[in-house]
């Protein structure tokens, strides 16, 4: 992998956004609940968003965790260096991830790991996974609330015409205010 630049302009603005969501209060519980669904301890010494990116790089880890979750997830895991097999992994975590009913927009992208780009993402990911590990019937550790079910609504066809008649505030009735008063001095005219 090439080193990338630090980037300039509205790279790097968007680039400290993203680092100033980074929270290590999110990120130590991740590691916590790692380590104890697998029973080792992996991350020790660990703390920020570029030493997690060096453990969780090459996607063993996230792989292995999912194994334990749902035994069989991930099929084969790559323990070779080389660039190509470990982005490999961490494809599989997320496609297996999604196998799992977990919603796209709760995970990261490859790149976001395997190139330290958004490790905030990857961190919301694995508590998305901790969410979802305890709906599937995983009863190990669990990391943050328990997700909602569903709840669909059914309406009658006379209760969604009950709201016909009424007009809301966004419709345009402000009260009797008007935009008459919004010109002080004098106006703008084209010809001086």
């Amino acid at each position: 992998m090439a080193d990338r630049p630090d980037g300039y302009g509205f790279t790097a603005e968007v680039k400290g956004k993203l680092n100033s969501k980074y929270s290590l209060e999110r990120e130590r519980e991740a590691i916590n609940w790692i380590e104890a669904v697998l029973g080792e301890r992996l991350f020790a010494g660990v703390k920020g968003a570029d030493a997690v990116h060096e453990k969780l790089k090459d996607g063993v880890i996230l792989c292995r965790l999912l194994n334990k979750i749902k035994p069989g997830s991930v099929k084969t895991i790559n323990n070779s260096k080389m660039a190509f097999k470990m982005m490999e992994n961490i494809g599989r975590f997320l496609d297996a991830c999604m196998a799992l009913g977990m919603q796209r927009l709760d995970l990261f992208q490859t790149v976001d790991l395997y190139e330290n780009q958004n490790m905030t993402q990857v961190i919301d990911g694995i508590h998305a996974l901790g969410r979802k590990a305890s709906k599937i019937g995983y009863r190990g550790p669990a990391l943050g609330p328990k997700e909602a079910n569903a709840n669909p609504r059914a309406f009658t066809e006379e209760q969604k015409r009950a709201g016909d008649g009424i007009i809301g505030l966004q419709a345009g009735y402000n009260k009797g205010a008007t935009q008459s008063g919004q010109n002080f001095g004098k106006t703008r005219a084209i010809i001086d």
